[in-house]
């Protein structure tokens, strides 16, 4: 029975899935990530979720796994960059994987792997056309990332950044970024720079991105934070969609659980922005759930099993 074996590396989390020969989970496993310990100590990690998947289902370790990872692998060094884990960045984190588990290992965009399992398997399956649409998929977590897919492929580009939205200008002269610049989308939309947001707002106080969702209507401070992510969503999503002009944008990661992001408020923001003057295309939920980061990671492996 063909197995295919996918890890999603998270900053907080690191999950691990076995998919049978029809795509179905056979196990699924997650473990912190213990970032702070540092490069090696993540690997170790990696390698040691893969044992507790093999014990859990009573299969050998895998010959093939397929990871997905903040951050992408520069084609000219082969290193990563561009990941807001930043002990990963500048690492052989192919080269490394593969003599750590002595396996071959397909390395790809976290948000890649959600953008390629959502579109064949999840909310993009019934909009793609029969494999000739395209889908941008959008991670908006910890950090702020994209995908894109196109028919039953995923979009790398010349330098392997495409779909990197979350590293677009959207504050001028904002809040510092890990990548060097300022004011980027992921220092505006991500999860903590919206719990920030709020604690500011509210003279010292923090809430989750939960609580402050929950509470938007009766705390001022709240209600100013999901503002915020409105119009900033708006603003930074139409941008993408004047270039791309995709057929659906699905939205994952915590802060994709925040229900007015899917109001017609947003959907006003969006088109506030929008060189088409109304959004004709859907903007939904991934159907996966949180899976569908390590089941795109497990994906990568079929038709090398």
């Amino acid at each position: 029975m063909a197995q295919y074996w996918g890890i999603d590396l998270g900053g907080t989390k690191i999950e691990g899935v076995v998919l049978d020969e029809s795509k179905k989970p056979l196990v699924r496993l997650r473990i912190p990530t213990e970032a702070s310990g540092g490069y090696r100590h993540i690997l170790s990690r990696v390698q040691k979720l893969l044992q507790m998947m093999a014990d859990e289902c009573g299969f050998t370790l895998p010959s093939v796994v397929g990871i997905g990872t903040p951050g992408r692998i520069d084609v000219n060094t082969g290193l990563l960059k561009n990941s807001n884990t930043v002990c990963l960045n500048g690492k052989p984190v192919q080269v490394d994987f593969q003599e750590l588990l002595r396996a071959e290992v397909v390395i790809e965009n976290d948000a890649n792997s959600f953008a390629l399992a959502e579109s064949l398997f999840g909310a993009g399956r019934k909009t793609m056309r029969q494999g000739t649409g395209i889908a941008f998929g959008i991670i908006l977590g910890t950090g702020v990332g994209g995908g894109i897919v196109c028919g039953e492929t995923v979009v790398h580009g010349a330098h392997g950044i495409a779909g990197e939205w979350g590293h677009n200008e959207l504050l001028p002269d904002g809040e510092l970024c890990y990548c060097g610049r300022k004011g980027c989308v992921e220092t505006v939309l991500s999860g903590p720079a919206l719990e920030r947001f709020y604690t500011i707002r509210s003279g010292g106080m923090w809430k989750s991105l939960k609580e402050i969702a929950a509470t938007a209507e009766a705390d001022q401070a709240a209600g100013e934070t999901i503002e915020r992510l409105l119009k900033g969503f708006g603003k930074a999503i139409a941008q993408v969609i004047n270039i791309l002009d995709p057929h659906i944008i699905i939205v994952g990661g915590g802060v994709s659980n925040v229900e007015a992001l899917y109001s017609p408020v947003a959907r006003r923001e969006i088109e506030r922005h929008l060189f088409n003057g109304t959004l004709d295309i859907p903007v939904v939920r991934p159907q996966l759930g949180d899976s569908a980061g390590v089941i795109g990671a497990a994906l990568l492996t079929v038709g090398t099993c």
